[in-house]
């Protein structure tokens, strides 16, 4: 697996990450925990060192998780998690429909740190997101308690996660922010307009989540897809039979790229992001060992300017229906 460094951090991950979150949280059932522990050291075994988790998947299920399964390559990965939700024992499981309020009070991050350093079984973690934007902290206080927690050894590199250029200029002015993670893909390219720019002057790397589009992107899904009660993608306005209907003409164009290239078009969906910067480190999230391989894949294959020329021409012609989130949820993005 070939290597990218998270912008000026210095920080060294593999080229592609592994999205958690899926194997016990957000995509119907907890999967079962012995299959995701050996997938997860399957990963590590194909070259993957750079592993996406957070406090409020599961809640807490999720860390324990990649803990437990990480447990033997410490010093080989580099696992990131987020704090930022106040988590309630009156949480919805799915985590969604009930979302909870955010809090990211000095206080409260110093004690999410201490929960997630001992579910993740370190010292130390490697990059710590604040997993939104709370508009009742300001992020100079954020950034400063995170910058304490840098100081104490307790967190090496600080992130955001969906933040708007400005907060993330103000951030960046009290502790350098190594990595902004933010959904990005041909199906969600809002990054573009502000945030790449800014995160490219500052040399802050982007690392896309959801970037095969929740699933949409690999071709596997039409009209007709059920999705589980459990599963937050039937909450989700660009899910709806009529939106992935439309949206169909985006997957049909990765169809033909892929054909002629040899490729899915998730490696396809997945070769486009890394050509765009070489700082730009996707995080697809899989429950399969197959997906994983076909995902690894995508390193490989490369686009050239004539291709990348024919993909952003044809998808600029594409309109995709449907907003990202629920009308709440959307609100906690981009600010």
């Amino acid at each position: 697996m070939k290597k990218r460094k998270l912008g000026k951090s210095g920080l060294e991950v593999s080229a592609l990450g592994l999205g958690c979150m899926g194997m016990s949280f957000g995509y119907g059932p907890p999967k079962d925990k012995p299959e995701m522990i050996s997938l997860l050291r399957s990963a590590v075994e194909r070259g993957v060192t750079f592993f996406d988790t957070a406090e409020v998947y599961g809640p807490f299920t999720n860390e324990e998780l990649v803990g437990e399964a990480l447990a033997p390559f410490r010093g080989q990965v580099v696992i990131a998690t987020k704090f930022g939700f106040d988590l309630s024992p009156h949480l919805d499981p799915r985590g969604m429909k009930g979302a909870p309020g955010l809090n990211s009070r000095p206080e409260h991050i110093k004690q999410a740190v201490e929960g997630s350093l001992k579910r993740l079984k370190v010292d130390s973690i490697d990059l710590l997101y604040q997993h939104r934007v709370d508009l009742n902290v300001p992020i100079e206080d954020v950034a400063g308690t995170v910058k304490e927690l840098i100081q104490q050894g307790k967190v090496k590199h600080f992130g955001l996660s969906e933040a708007g250029a400005k907060t993330i200029r103000r951030a960046h002015a009290v502790q350098p922010v190594a990595a902004l993670q933010s959904e990005y893909s041909l199906w969600t390219r809002t990054p573009e307009k502000e945030v790449i720019p800014t995160i490219e002057e500052l040399g802050i790397a982007l690392v896309p989540y959801s970037p095969l589009g929740k699933g949409f992107l690999t071709g596997k899904m039409n009209e007709k897809t059920k999705f589980d009660s459990s599963d937050f993608r039937s909450t989700l306005p660009r899910f709806t039979p009529d939106a992935l209907k439309a949206n169909q003409a985006l997957v049909d164009l990765l169809g033909k790229i892929a054909r002629r290239k040899k490729a899915s078009p998730a490696q396809i969906a997945l070769a486009w992001l890394l050509a765009q910067k070489p700082w730009i480190v996707p995080i697809p999230g899989t429950t399969k060992i197959s997906r994983l391989d076909e995902n690894s894949g995508a390193v490989e294959v490369e686009l050239t300017s004539d291709d990348l020329r024919e993909i952003d021409g044809a998808s600029s012609m594409i309109k995709v229906q449907g907003a990202r989130y629920p009308e709440k949820l959307e609100q906690m993005t981009g600010r």
